[in-house]
């Protein structure tokens, strides 16, 4: 199959429809992402072009992996950030979350090293340029994961925290989050105060000097 050409640069949450260029399957994805030097989305034979974070994206993000990572240390259970793709197979969609952690022993195998396919929790942090697809179709598609049990979105300017935990009738129901509060992860037993997520951030600076 002939590799497509790099498709336009543009906002994954943007409502433009995608510009016509050759659909390919996701071996093909990921033959071609490996060689791109920023990293792509793909959904159904389309990809998109993920945007730079900003630091304080990046603060939040690694204060949530380095407490799940601690609190999971010497069990089967693996957190990752950022980089690392996940395939949502019942969607025919690969994503890249900016953490999440799995416990399935399939996603230590050799054959998902490209790709996880079974995560417990998932957590995105929030944007104005990804707040409405990561509320919206990305969490539709997060939720064709069968092995998924929460899904934590924070906002970056603010304290505030939204958790969606699927309960036993499969439905994801809300716990929000705010200063002074914390997060009860149950999918993978912690308990985050929201102080923590946001240390050393502006919004966390503000709110314990409210």
């Amino acid at each position: 199959m002939r590799r497509p050409h790099p498709p336009p640069r543009r906002h994954i949450a943007m409502s433009a429809v995608p510009q016509p260029r050759p659909a390919f399957d996701i071996p093909a994805y990921l033959d071609w992402e490996a060689a791109q030097a920023d990293r792509h989305e793909y959904i159904a034979g389309e990809v998109f072009a993920m945007t730079g974070a900003r630091g304080t994206h990046n603060l939040i993000a690694g204060n949530v992996y380095m407490a799940l990572r601690q609190a999971l240390r010497g069990t089967p259970c693996r957190t990752h950030i950022e980089g690392m793709k996940l395939h949502v197979q019942a969607a025919d969609a690969v994503l890249y979350p900016d953490v999440f952690v799995t416990c399935d022993p399939q996603d230590l195998t050799e054959q998902a090293e490209l790709a996880k396919t079974s995560p417990k929790l998932v957590v995105e942090v929030l944007s104005e340029s990804t707040a409405a697809y990561d509320r919206g179709l990305k969490f539709e598609l997060y939720q064709r994961l069968p092995s998924l049990q929460e899904y934590l979105l924070i906002e970056q300017d603010r304290v505030h925290a939204d958790l969606f935990r699927r309960n036993a009738e499969g439905l994801w129901v809300l716990h929000p989050s705010g200063p002074g509060e914390t997060v009860q992860l149950d999918s993978v037993g912690l308990t985050l105060p929201m102080e923590l997520i946001y240390e050393d951030t502006a919004a966390g600076s503000a709110a314990a000097g409210a």
